[in-house]
């Protein structure tokens, strides 16, 4: 399925460290579309990723899918039926756990400000972090399926970082470079 297809409010989900973030910006930029992290919604910027009340981030993402053209990344399934409503495609990421693993202990250890991340903060390595990653994913990873299969958007599932690759080239998406060093903030 090409990119124009999916129209000009998607939602992107998949499990913690699949590409969700680098694959929003790639359509947002390639499309005009506005970027929205649901990571940075539902957490507060210069912080260790301290959550916001649930009040709080339920208006920031609701005043968020009322726009005309957006990309929503992000899993927050209590807020996914909304999402929905107002969305005209939908993708879902389903990279293996070892690529999910690899690409958080990168980002942490690489110091870099990446897409999607809190401002102000820095990623560290955390062990809750590496059991969500290994245990929680499998259940969401079956959770997402179900829901994919019940959705009637234009959508598409990509389950490799291959199909994710092609998914990239077909629609002549650009990664934008994932990681600035902090001392080049």
């Amino acid at each position: 399925m090409t990119l124009d297809k999916l129209g000009p409010r998607i939602c992107i989900m998949g499990p913690s460290n699949s590409g969700k973030s680098t694959l929003a910006d790639a359509i947002s930029r390639a499309r005009g579309l506005k970027t929205v992290n649901l990571d940075q919604l539902s957490h507060l910027p210069h912080t260790d990723w301290l959550s916001r009340s649930s009040e709080e981030f339920k208006a920031l993402h609701d005043a968020e899918i009322l726009g005309s053209f957006w990309v929503i990344e992000g899993n927050y399934s209590s807020l996914l039926p909304q999402r929905l409503e107002r969305a005209t495609g939908f993708i879902l990421l389903d990279v293996p756990t070892a690529v999910s693993l690899y690409r958080y202990l990168r980002r942490c250890w690489i110091k870099g400000v990446r897409l999607g991340g809190l401002e102000g903060s820095r990623d560290s390595v955390k062990w809750g972090m590496i059991r969500h990653i290994i245990g929680v994913t499998r259940s969401n990873r079956d959770r997402n399926k179900r829901l994919f299969g019940g959705i009637s958007l234009p959508k598409l599932e990509l389950t490799s970082t291959k199909a994710l690759d092609d998914f990239y080239r077909v629609n002549g998406l650009k990664r934008s470079r994932p990681y600035r060093l902090y001392s080049d903030v």
